[in-house]
């Protein structure tokens, strides 16, 4: 889950290279690195930390139109500069930048050593610049085409690899030559106008260039300032499909905001306008989607569905099995992503499995995609990111226009995947038993949702009084029932992700049988409650955490003195049915997280260890 950009043109590099790792750092934030091209050689510099700490150390950089750059999250080896990239292959003669994870580089590297072949990395990626430069010595030169010779010593190298790999590689007997590699690690190609931009996703582009390439799995892309070429493993030179780049540099800026977190979390009525735009039907009281690649026929016939993803994407597919079981009837399974890939479970003929992600790039959302699918089932994705690997790896799909989400913590995903699951369940159940009125009616409590997440954001200022009291907790509970026994889940990882206290979700009704024992007077139970099926059950279990001494902050949606009797703190949400209830009781959940990290002084947007494409197992 490391960044890569890489540039090929007439300008100098050095500034695209700089801001497009800024850009990409939310993928990882370890150590950093560029390498450019100066026309005899090849300047590489590295440094540990943050992007700003390489920019720093660069100065005045050296002059080339050749370069490549890295943000890494570490795998192997800690974050030091030695491990960091752009790593050298052979004397000097190859460069490369890589993100993914080679399974089989300690067989690869003991040969490579036997060879003579010396290493300066803890690194897996040092393996592939290696067997590149190994690949050059027994590649001959052809005069009638130039840089063959290069891209099939690439071609060698990575036909040795077992495991996932996005690569940019940069020659030094080549200062005009460009190459990049995709297999299983997302890379985007951006077309100019004499020039050509390599990055791990759009966002580094945006702004340069309008038209955009996305390299599928065994694609090799060949670039020069003249033109690019893409080859694929297994039929040669491709006919590739220029896309536009929509992607607006004004949504990847903080625009005011103190951290892209709480930008993203303000931006979640629009999000949800956009992620329901064009898709009801009041005519037939339905929802709309293009993308299914089903027929009616088909969606009538599924009779199970699995929905698969990890963290919050996994929360989400929690309320996604309660709406689509209440509205359409239909058997929902949730599963880990990480657990189905390895699982042999038996799933029925007519069962329809949805991946659900924000990035689209989750390795194991991908597998568990992969092998459902292998195995005849059809697939479905939830997913933010155009062209992702999900995306394109999966039968049909659903995009959820959320816009780019660089706070590594989601929260505008998160709403964004609720909704469309709710949008899905309305066209399921439409299919089947729901009437003509009751889908009528959820699609007038859908349109209304933004104005009451909208509503739900005016709890700001009272959610940061309440962060000033717990910021120093060390545990906090989350508590809630049906649709909010996810919400509470959510509400943990958020806390967990970025303020660095421990917190648990539970049903509220499970705190008897265990959890309870946690209470103490430092330790706050949050308790998710607007009002519905079970207000009443939830209000018996808060009693319970109050009789114990414990701390109680209340999540409610209207005012009852015995909500105020009981609980040390209530926040306000406006009241939504119950199956929209998950995304407005989100609003303080994520503030809440957001306050008490930025009182504890947390990096908000870029939590010690995490990252926030998950593409490596």
């Amino acid at each position: 889950m490391c960044g890569i950009v890489g540039y090929v043109g007439a300008d100098q590099a050095a500034e695209f290279l700089i801001d497009g790792l800024r850009r990409l750092e939310y993928r990882g934030y370890d150590s950093a690195g560029v390498a450019i091209h100066g026309g005899s050689d090849i300047s590489i510099t590295r440094s540990v930390g943050r992007i700003q700490a390489l920019a720093d150390r660069l100065g005045t950089p050296t002059e080339g139109t050749l370069g490549l750059g890295h943000t890494r999250w570490a795998t192997h080896g800690p974050a030091t500069e030695e491990n960091a990239h752009p790593h050298i292959g052979g004397t000097g003669e190859v460069v490369l930048a890589h993100n993914g994870v080679i399974e089989n580089f300690q067989v690869l590297k003991d040969e490579l050593i036997a060879k003579g072949y010396q290493f300066k990395s803890a690194t897996d990626s040092e393996v592939i610049a290696h067997l590149v430069a190994e690949g050059l010595k027994s590649t001959p030169a052809d005069p009638t085409q130039p840089n063959m010779r290069y891209v099939t010593a690439v071609q060698w190298a990575i036909a040795q690899l077992r495991g996932t790999y996005g690569l940019a590689v940069a020659f030094r007997e080549k200062p005009g030559l460009l190459i990049a590699a995709r297999f299983g690690s997302p890379l985007v190609l951006g077309v100019g106008r004499g020039e050509y931009f390599v990055a791990s996703d759009a966002s580094p582009i945006a702004g340069r260039t309008d038209r955009i390439v996305y390299l599928a799995d065994h694609q090799i892309a060949v670039l020069t300032a003249d033109g690019f070429t893409v080859l694929h493993r297994d039929s040669g030179k491709v006919r590739v499909n220029i896309q536009p780049l929509a992607e607006d540099t004004g949504e990847v800026s903080m625009n005011g905001y103190e951290h892209y977190m709480l930008k993203e979390i303000y931006e979640q009525p629009d999000s949800l306008r956009n992620a329901m735009r064009g898709r009801l039907n009041d005519e037939d009281a339905t929802a709309v989607f293009g993308g299914l690649n089903l027929t009616p026929q088909q969606l009538r016939g599924v009779e199970r569905i699995i929905l698969t993803g990890c963290g919050t994407s996994w929360h989400s597919a929690l309320v996604g099995e309660y709406m689509i079981e209440e509205f359409a009837r239909i058997p929902v399974c949730v599963e880990y992503a990480s657990e189905l890939r390895y699982r042999n479970p038996p799933i029925e003929n007519n069962t329809l499995v949805f991946g659900i992600t924000q990035s689209g790039e989750t390795a194991d959302t991908l597998a568990a995609l992969n092998e459902t699918k292998r195995k005849g089932h059809r697939t479905l994705a939830l997913c933010n990111v155009v062209g992702s690997s999900i995306a394109q790896a999966a039968d049909g799909g659903v995009y959820l226009h959320a816009g780019p989400e660089i706070g590594v913590a989601s929260t505008k995903a998160y709403s964004s995947q609720c909704c469309v699951l709710a949008m899905l369940s309305l066209y399921f159940g439409r299919m089947r038993h729901m009437s003509f009125e009751s889908g009528g009616r959820i699609i007038e409590e859908l349109r209304r949702l933004p104005a009451a997440v909208e509503q739900a954001l005016t709890c700001d200022s009272e959610v940061r009084r309440i962060a000033s009291k717990y910021a120093e907790a060390s545990n906090v509970l989350y508590l809630g029932r049906r649709y909010n026994f996810p919400t509470a889940l959510e509400g943990a990882l958020k806390l967990k992700e970025i303020s660095y206290i421990h917190a648990e979700g539970y049903p509220a009704a499970e705190m008897k049988h265990g959890p309870i024992a946690l209470v103490d007077k430092d330790t706050p139970s949050v308790f998710i409650m607007p009002r519905g099926t079970t207000y009443d059950k939830v209000m018996s279990n808060m009693e319970e955490v109050k009789a114990r001494g414990g701390p109680v902050i209340a999540v409610a949606s209207h005012e009852e003195a015995q909500i105020r009797r009981i609980a040390d703190e209530v926040i306000m949400i406006p009241e939504v049915p119950e199956f929209l209830q998950p995304i407005v009781s989100a609003i303080p959940l994520q503030l809440l997280s957001y306050h008490i990290a930025v009182l504890r002084g947390c990096d908000v947007d870029k939590p010690r260890n995490l990252a926030k494409s998950v593409t490596v197992e």
